[in-house]
């Protein structure tokens, strides 16, 4: 128990001295987005999914996000720019953007 106290306050530290403000950020919109898909998780095993198209739309909607959202902090990340030649982080945030709007399109399609 003690080890592994000390391996989150290692990680934690780590995490706040080394990490640029940016991926901080998208770490927060993650947790967040993480968050409502299990609320909403929760919701229908709880509630029920009524309106199931509501509930398929919402949960695939925080589930492609986060995907999304991955995607940004992998493209953003300084430590990976040999595998992302060519690619700067503005145009990372562009697709990411680009990709949100097409996503939400089809949600609302998809909603009825």
């Amino acid at each position: 128990m003690v080890q592994l106290k000390t391996v989150l306050s290692k990680f934690y530290d780590e995490y706040q001295n080394n990490t640029p403000k940016k991926l901080k950020l998208i770490d927060a919109y993650l947790t967040y987005i993480l968050l409502t898909g299990i609320l909403q998780f929760a919701y229908c095993v709880l509630v029920g999914t009524f309106p199931f198209n509501s509930f398929l739309s919402g949960f695939i909607s925080t589930v492609s996000c986060f995907v999304l959202g991955v995607c940004l902090r992998l493209q953003t990340n300084t430590q990976n720019k040999s595998q992302f030649i060519g690619i700067s982080p503005e145009r990372g945030f562009a697709d990411f953007i680009f990709a949100h709007i097409i996503l939400h399109l089809v949600v609302v399609n998809f909603i009825g």
